[in-house]
């Protein structure tokens, strides 16, 4: 058994100014931007969200602009399975984490559970 969640909503900007895009998203959703001293967290502006609400970052990429989901789970590889079976493809890992395709086409990330209520609230799934 293995648990996942929806966990983020990342917005991709194809930009030269991370800043100004942060800026403008920040704004846009009536959020602060919460600093980060972890050197992984570079090239991403993260939002400050409440403890029950989707993890928000606004991200530097190098491919067309684009808004993707974080599905937050407690077993990468369990979770990256079930997702096959339902006709995604693993793209890439990156870090710890992996970028997948659906059958229709979108990118998503799964990646490691983060939100403080996942544990009550994420969805279990038999493996």
């Amino acid at each position: 058994m293995h648990r996942s969640q929806l966990g983020g909503l990342i917005i991709d900007c194809q930009t030269e100014d991370l800043a100004a895009a942060a800026e403008f998203w920040r704004r846009a959703l009536g959020r602060r931007v919460r600093p980060s001293p972890d050197p992984i967290d570079r090239g991403y502006v993260v939002l400050d969200t409440g403890a029950n609400e989707l993890h928000i970052e606004v991200q530097k990429v190098d491919h067309p602009s684009r808004v993707h989901l974080d599905i937050e789970t407690d077993d990468i590889e369990a979770e990256l399975r079930r997702l096959e079976a339902l006709g995604a493809r693993r793209v890439r890992q990156v870090h710890d984490w992996w970028v997948m395709e659906a059958p229709t086409g979108h990118r998503f990330c799964v990646v490691q559970a983060q939100g403080s209520s996942f544990a009550e609230e994420a969805n279990r799934w038999e493996d």
